[in-house]
């Protein structure tokens, strides 16, 4: 498995190099405005926990990085998880959600917290009889001929997620023809980032989340958590993971699912050493750093509660 690993990534690295592996994001996707406008007042609103303590936002805030910024995120109760929470910005981009896959979409993703016993606590049918309650029942009734159900109420909460997309990244701007959007020293970094084989995992319009990778190809990385594994059973899955964007990573440590580090000069020298087997210097390192941060893009409009 090791040696078909590396040679994966070689034959990836070869293809990469041969064209361009990242394209910019769309201005916008497709949504269903009424449903979103919905799902955005779910995702603001504790009322989905259990003890009405932790909404979607609890754990992602939409002002910064659509996170937390903590290394693992606490739930009802005060109980801390057990991974760090990724960004829900640019999720729709992602092949799988979750860190380990466990999700297929959007929908699906937006399910799991609720029930999560850490998390918000809770159950769809707790959730539902206080939805029916409330000023939501008028609401759902109006979208949905079905009303309030599991379906529904992840539905909107998916919808309001698709339009949390940040387009016109410095670095979109430049893929698109604009030569001065970036400085020297980005260029520069950005051109290691392909030679060195950041690219084999890091491509695509979202800079990652669309395949597995193992995490510690060439060294131990001593991870607590099993990834894929957990999922599936299969040895041949432990740690691996679904590869994060890298989009607007600037804004968003911790890194890593364990959140083992907060800075971004630190997370780049890891991945040299675990992923890429390769040594890189501290102005190669400093380099992809600051190509790195050419990845903020800009935050949607609709992310005030």
């Amino acid at each position: 498995m090791h040696k078909t690993i590396i040679i994966f990534f070689l034959f990836s690295l070869t293809l990469l190099m041969a064209s361009e592996p990242i394209t910019p994001l769309p201005q916008n996707v497709k949504v269903n405005q009424t449903k979103a406008k919905l799902g955005k007042e779910l995702f603001f609103d504790p009322i989905l926990s259990h003890d009405d303590t932790i909404s979607c936002a609890t754990c992602h805030n939409l002002q910064q990085g659509g996170d937390d910024g903590l290394k693992f995120s606490f739930g009802i109760k005060g109980q801390e998880g057990i991974v760090n929470a990724p960004t829900v910005y640019n999720a729709y981009f992602n092949f799988r959600q979750f860190w380990d896959g466990r999700a297929k979409d959007l929908q699906e993703q937006a399910a799991g917290p609720i029930e999560n016993p850490i998390e918000m606590g809770s159950s769809f049918e707790e959730v539902i009889a206080k939805l029916k309650k409330s000023k939501y029942k008028k609401l759902f009734d109006a979208l949905y001929k079905e009303g309030i159900t599991k379906q529904t109420i992840s539905d909107a909460i998916a919808e309001y997620e698709k339009t949390l997309i940040t387009p016109n990244s410095r670095f979109d701007n430049y893929l698109r023809g604009d030569e001065n959007a970036l400085t020297q020293n980005e260029k520069e970094g950005y051109e290691l980032f392909k030679s060195k084989g950041c690219a084999s995992c890091h491509h695509g319009e979202n800079i990652g989340g669309n395949l597995y990778n193992k995490f510690g190809i060439f060294d131990e990385t001593n991870s607590e958590w099993l990834g894929r594994y957990n999922i599936t059973h299969k040895e041949r899955d432990k740690y691996f993971f679904k590869v994060p964007s890298l989009r607007n990573i600037a804004r968003t440590a911790p890194y890593f699912h364990d959140g083992r580090t907060y800075n971004l000069k630190e997370a780049v020298q890891i991945m040299s050493q675990y992923q890429l087997g390769r040594h890189i210097t501290k102005e190669e390192i400093s380099k992809i750093t600051a190509f790195l941060k050419s990845l903020n893009g800009e935050l949607p409009k609709n992310i005030e509660p």
